[in-house]
């Protein structure tokens, strides 16, 4: 396994749409093996392929304290969500040093395909839930950021900025 690095804003890989993953392979295992050992590396409890430059539909999620729940999937996708939302603060290693309280489904249902390439669904609540739906944000080219105002994204994005330099 290996420690990836994360890309950082404003890089134009994390604009950009990952592609969908046709078969699961050892190859994709590899690169789900290397995001699990990226993500424990670091701060966070999800970590999206295009956060290491890999431009596939690949996400990992464990919100656990010990690390003891690593979930693996290919092109998930949402199919369900509550109307309850779930406030919480979120920060991505791509964009080190800020956050923002986001308001997300607390409850979602995701299908995707699992490390033996079966298709399944899973339903997430809580930190999961607000994990998974982060991660599809980066599958899909966006950001956390992308889903505050423009207010406050610019303020955000300046005091990154600040930070930067």
């Amino acid at each position: 396994m290996t420690i990836r690095p994360i890309l950082r804003w404003p890089d134009k890989r994390l604009r950009t749409a990952a592609d969908p993953v046709t078969e699961i392979n050892d190859d994709i295992r590899q690169i789900w093996q290397d995001m699990v050992e990226t993500m424990d590396a670091m701060p966070g409890v999800g970590l999206a392929a295009p956060q290491i430059g890999v431009m596939l539909r690949l996400a990992v999620v464990d919100a656990t304290d010990d690390r003891s729940c690593r979930i693996l999937l290919a092109n998930p996708e949402c199919v369900a969500a509550s109307t309850q939302m779930r406030p919480h603060e979120e920060a991505s290693p791509c964009l080190p040093g800020v956050s923002a309280r986001l308001e997300r489904p607390g409850k979602v249902t995701i299908r995707y395909l699992d490390a033996e390439g079966a298709l399944g669904e899973r339903d997430f609540e809580g930190l999961e839930a607000t994990s998974v739906q982060h991660q599809i944000d980066h599958l899909n080219g966006r950001m956390y950021f992308d889903n505050l105002g423009k207010v406050k994204r610019d303020m955000l994005l300046r005091k990154a900025r600040k930070l930067r330099a």
